[in-house]
């Protein structure tokens, strides 16, 4: 980070002004980068918690000017104190500007400001004027230039962008606090349109998305966050409910560039989806004979139902894309084929293979010892894997693992164990999954690990694991479970599924493509633009991160299907100022997990309405019951509306 001349963020007042800079001081609260984009050095920046100087020459008072005119754009007119005081503000600051400022005009600022910070309803009042209070108290000097010497504020170059809490961990960074505003104002259809503007799968993210949004709500810090993600069902399921066709259409103009997309799920998916809306020819290849990937064959239908992650498709397909069933990149068609009829291309495959657990006797094809991933693939196109077996022990921690004890109880199956190597505090999967299959019956081992499969004429019938204890941390932060020796013992079962990770199946790649691989087995690509070793060839999802959340893979395919447009118009690949202001906005940190609020809770989050757990382990219905629209608006009414402007000076 460049020196600092002056901040004054979160409070913390740091001046640097007049020292050599080998004295400066720092900020504790405030890391900024020394670029915001290549070639264009940071100068300023102003926030919602005050302001930092890293150049003298910026003009003050025109950078507070025009950080009050965003404020005041982004003012929503709901309260009287943001609305009108923000407005009368900015005329001020201009006519400041200007050098037709009066003495007087500098208090009347400072009043105004107080007024808005403390009478406004949301965060775009209480927290706009912050940085202008502090830079009439530390550089009133070069506001009263302008008004005593009648002198005009030096123009500057500046960026501005709005987030919120919320929005700034969202990987596919959805408006979550305008989408839930919609709700909040009986406007469902409105909201799913601004939900569609950043992802597809509005009702399959409503559904299975692990809500990192959730964790960063300020509400949290009252009461219970928002149920940022069942109210983004909500709108979903309304459009179905109402039997509305998706208010979204194809580009007016298309161009003759085409893209072949291989894989059909959600990265795959999201990628086409904003391709073509920028007129591009999409064709999906998929290897299974339906859409959706792992999401369609990997997640249960009592967490995502298979017509709601359909009708999403059908949305993509409507809109021009085509996709190919049954194509299997590597052996129907290769890479080569697709390079001579394709301008681009976009690798989305999904990690459909299962990690090995390293224990005597899974290498050896005993009946009843079925992976994971392979277990779920069977269950999801209605087939029993293992019929005659009745006793199941699943290992892993995850959701995959959540997923293959929780099915195993719906296809019949009344003995179903857990077996995990470390505490239920240290468990991967989301608590939500693993209350529900808790509630459902399955019976969960902690702090043990399978070491040998026991097998009887070349079936299972016992898994042989050991106790463990918990150690030093791991390169995860988590502590390292160590076996306790002479502490085996033995679980009777006809089923072993390992789910301990997935691996993607990069047999498909041609070694004269020249795409590399990682020591991961992931393919390699520019982290800022998502291409391969291979110009021209592009890729996101599991097969670029390794195993990873649905949510992730959709925000990366849409950057990804950035970076193509680029390539494709023969642009340079950079990031977007949107995504320069997400890297600038995660290291100045949006949210506080100690702030106090000073705000009374007592109005918790409207929980969903559930199955019983003894009815719904006995069918695969949807265990989930959404929001009616009152209980939405209520919920949607809990916002605090925390938006942050940030603004930068180059």
């Amino acid at each position: 980070m460049a020196g600092i001349l002056f901040s004054s963020w979160q409070g913390e007042v740091i001046d640097n002004r007049g020292k050599p800079e080998a004295k400066f001081a720092f900020p504790k609260r405030l890391t900024i980068p020394d670029e915001f984009s290549k070639g264009e050095p940071i100068r300023a920046f102003m926030g919602w918690d005050g302001f930092a100087l890293l150049d003298a020459n910026v003009d003050m008072v025109n950078m507070c000017t025009r950080y009050v005119e965003a404020v005041q754009k982004e003012s929503c007119g709901r309260c009287v104190p943001c609305r009108v005081g923000t407005r009368i503000i900015l005329d001020v600051m201009n006519r400041i500007s200007e050098g037709q400022g009066k003495r007087d005009d500098l208090e009347r600022v400072k009043g105004l400001a107080r007024y808005i910070k403390e009478g406004s309803k949301c965060q775009i009042g209480q927290t706009g004027l912050v940085p202008l209070l502090d830079a009439l108290t530390y550089f009133k000097d070069a506001f009263d230039k302008c008004i005593d010497q009648g002198q005009k504020a030096k123009a500057g170059t500046y960026r501005v962008s709005v987030t919120a809490p919320c929005m700034s961990v969202c990987p596919t960074k959805l408006k979550i606090p305008q989408y839930i505003e919609q709700i909040a104002e009986c406007m469902p259809s409105g909201s799913l349109a601004t939900i569609r503007q950043d992802t597809c799968m509005a009702g399959t993210l409503g559904r299975v998305c692990v809500r990192p949004c959730e964790s960063n709500c300020r509400r949290g810090n009252i009461d219970e966050s928002i149920s940022i993600k069942y109210l983004k069902r909500f709108a979903a399921d309304y459009e179905l409910e109402k039997r509305k066709k998706p208010a979204i259409s194809s580009p007016a103009s298309t161009n003759s560039k085409k893209v072949a997309v291989l894989g059909a799920g959600p990265a795959g998916l999201s990628c086409s989806y904003f391709l073509v809306q920028m007129g591009y020819k999409v064709t999906i290849f998929e290897r299974l004979p339906e859409p959706g990937g792992m999401a369609a064959v990997g997640i249960p239908d009592y967490r995502l139902p298979r017509d709601i992650l359909g009708g999403e498709v059908d949305v993509v397909k409507d809109l021009g894309v085509e996709i190919r069933y049954n194509s299997m990149v590597g052996k129907d068609v290769t890479i080569s084929d697709l390079q001579e009829e394709f301008d681009a291309i976009f690798i989305g495959v999904g990690a459909h293979n299962s990690s090995p657990m390293g224990v005597e006797g899974e290498d050896r094809g005993y009946k009843g010892f079925i992976p994971g991933v392979k277990y779920l693939l069977d269950v999801n196109m209605g087939k029993d894997p293992y019929p005659e077996g009745k006793k199941v022990v699943v290992v892993g921690g995850g959701n995959v693992a959540m997923d293959c004890v929780r099915s195993s109880f719906r296809i019949g199956k009344p003995d179903v164990n857990l077996v995990y190597r470390r505490t239920k505090a240290e468990m991967p999967a989301d608590p939500v999954e693993i209350h529900d299959a808790e509630e459902e019956g399955v019976t969960f081992h902690y702090l043990c690990n399978p070491t040998r499969i026991i097998e009887k004429e070349g079936k299972v019938v016992a898994v042989e694991c050991i106790r463990m204890e918990l150690g030093e941390p791991d390169k995860s932060g988590r502590r390292r479970p160590v076996p306790i020796p002479g502490s085996e013992f033995i679980i009777e079962t006809d089923i072993l599924i390992p789910a301990i990770g997935q691996a993607v199946d990069m047999s498909f790649l041609e070694e004269k493509v020249g795409v590399q691989v990682t020591k991961w087995n992931t393919i390699l690509v520019d982290q800022d633009t998502f291409e391969t070793s291979r110009p021209g060839i592009f890729a996101a999802g599991d097969c670029e991160t390794g195993p990873d959340v649905l949510v992730r893979a959709c925000g990366n395919g849409k950057r990804a299907a950035w970076r193509i447009d680029q390539y494709l118009r023969g642009e340079e690949r950079v990031p977007s100022e949107k995504e320069r202001f997400h890297d600038l906005f995660n290291k100045v940190k949006v949210y506080q997990k100690d702030e106090n609020l000073g705000i009374a809770g007592g109005e918790p989050r409207l929980h969903l309405r559930m199955l019983d757990p003894q009815v719904r382990k006995l069918t695969f219905d949807e265990v989930e019951e959404g929001y009616r629209m009152d209980e939405a608006i209520k919920e949607a009414m809990r916002c605090l509306r925390c938006y942050r402007i940030g603004m930068v000076a180059v």
